[in-house]
């Protein structure tokens, strides 16, 4: 029987992230007078703890025993080889899947939630206020914040929290409190309910309002946390692939391909980010990045200074951009309907060391359906879209007869998700598209900022 499952031993957790502001250059965040803030601009939204880890260039931070202790209820995640996925799709290719779906929200998530947890309620935090497209963030900063004893209020992007009620129910049993976004109890939210009352929300607009919620409470015992973009956030996921690499060593393979989902880019940084460490120093792989084609931030938009959020709130952050008030079509992949990316896989792009990739909503949802019949786990919408582009380079190894090792992020389970599933099986989806007219529109939102410098790293 071929070996189906590598596992690590609970003692070869990883106990450092990898940081790849170390090996990159990136440009400065500014403020509104157009010039670099420093780490105090950013003290009533984060707690200094973390905001030293956002700045730091150091490239290995040790990962705190509080942390691992929570971790260590699912990680060493499992990693598979896909032995009836490249059967049927009768490819050379050897297919492995890191499984993320396995922690108790579902996801990806909780590698951060729990890590920006700790580090708040170390820094005397008592409340937690976030975004959530579909709803995976959200869930995972309130299990993070039901192990720490935090208060976490999640506003969750309207779309989403129509079409996945059940992901405010986990948010509850946890403690948290879920909102939908845009809501009336921000600023924010009701200047855009007054302009678009039907609007289907974007995490533009609920980052606008957790930022809001955060920095509007007068005890000082509130911050704001971010599930993805930033670069501690993208630090804390790196454990992915570091473990990984541990779980291909046990099997004498490393991988020719990485494919991950991205929409902030958290979980493709997780996978990718260790081994774009690798290629810097000369290995030869190929990294792709996969988004959906309704909101195709990474394969259509302009490198540029834009804000993170719809209100303005963030700093100017260099990465590629939709522009902060483009509202996506509403697709079911929700976690992947973000204007920007993160500004570290944004220099990756501008350094030719990845290459984003876009797929359609139809396509993704017939990968998933297809890895559910053969391997029996259902993935996220947002997993679909890694699994739909997979498919491609396995067919593309099969025409070439050239065997291949590719290594895919499963970066969450789908079973919260099945009405997105229930609709494509009564071909009752469609491939939503992009508004051109819309797009060029919200070119106007970033015109007047300062231009981003074009570094290269290598």
């Amino acid at each position: 029987m071929n070996n189906k499952t590598i596992i690590l031993k609970p003692n070869e957790i990883p106990r450092q992230w990898y940081n790849i502001a170390a090996d990159i250059k990136l440009n400065p965040p500014l403020g509104p007078d157009g010039k670099p803030i420093g780490p105090e601009a950013l003290a009533p939204v984060f707690p200094m703890n973390l905001i030293e880890q956002e700045v730091s260039i150091q490239r290995w931070i040790d990962i705190p025993e509080e942390v691992l202790n929570i971790l260590a209820i699912w990680r060493p995640t499992p990693m598979i080889r896909a032995y009836s996925f490249e059967k049927a799709l009768n490819t050379p290719a050897r297919i492995y899947i890191k499984n993320e779906s396995v922690s108790p929200p579902g996801s990806h998530k909780p590698n951060t939630a729990v890590a920006q947890a700790y580090y708040n309620k170390e820094f005397g935090i008592k409340r937690l206020t976030t975004e959530t497209g579909a709803g995976q963030w959200g869930s995972a900063l309130a299990f993070a914040g039901s192990q720490f004893g935090l208060d976490v209020d999640v506003f969750m992007v309207r779309i989403s929290y129509d079409q996945k009620p059940f992901r405010k129910t986990m948010m509850e049993t946890w403690g948290g409190t879920c909102l939908s976004s845009p809501s009336d109890t921000t600023q924010a939210g009701r200047n855009i309910l007054e302009k678009y009352p039907d609007t289907p929300g974007s995490l533009g607009i609920a980052i606008s309002e957790a930022i809001e919620a955060a920095v509007s409470d007068k005890t000082g015992k509130t911050r704001y946390s971010l599930g993805s973009v930033l670069n501690h956030v993208m630090l804390h996921q790196t454990i992915i692939g570091l473990e990984a690499k541990k779980q291909l060593e046990k099997v004498g393979e490393y991988p020719n391909v990485i494919i991950a989902c991205a929409g902030g880019g958290s979980n493709f940084a997780g996978i990718a980010y260790p081994y774009v460490y690798d290629k810097i120093n000369g290995k030869e792989i190929d990294i792709y990045p996969v988004e959906p084609e309704a909101c195709p931030t990474m394969t259509k938009a302009p490198f540029v200074y834009d804000h993170g959020d719809e209100a303005a709130y963030t700093p100017l952050l260099a990465m590629h951009s939709l522009g902060h008030n483009f509202i996506p079509p509403p697709i079911h992949a929700g976690g992947l309907r973000y204007h920007g990316i993160a500004p570290t896989l944004s220099q990756l792009i501008n350094d030719d060391l990845i290459t984003p990739v876009a797929v359609t909503q139809l396509e993704a949802f017939k990968a998933g359906i297809l890895f559910s019949r053969t391997e029996g786990i259902i993935p996220a919408p947002e997993t679909n879209h890694a699994l739909a582009y997979t498919i491609r380079e396995a067919e593309k190894a099969r025409e070439e007869g050239k065997e291949k090792t590719i290594l895919v992020n499963l970066s969450g389970h789908g079973n919260i998700d099945l009405f997105s599933y229930q609709k494509y099986l009564n071909n009752e989806l469609s491939n939503l598209k992009l508004d051109d007219e819309a797009l060029e529109k919200s070119k106007d939102c970033y015109k007047d900022f300062p231009e981003p410098e074009i570094l290269k790293s290598v």
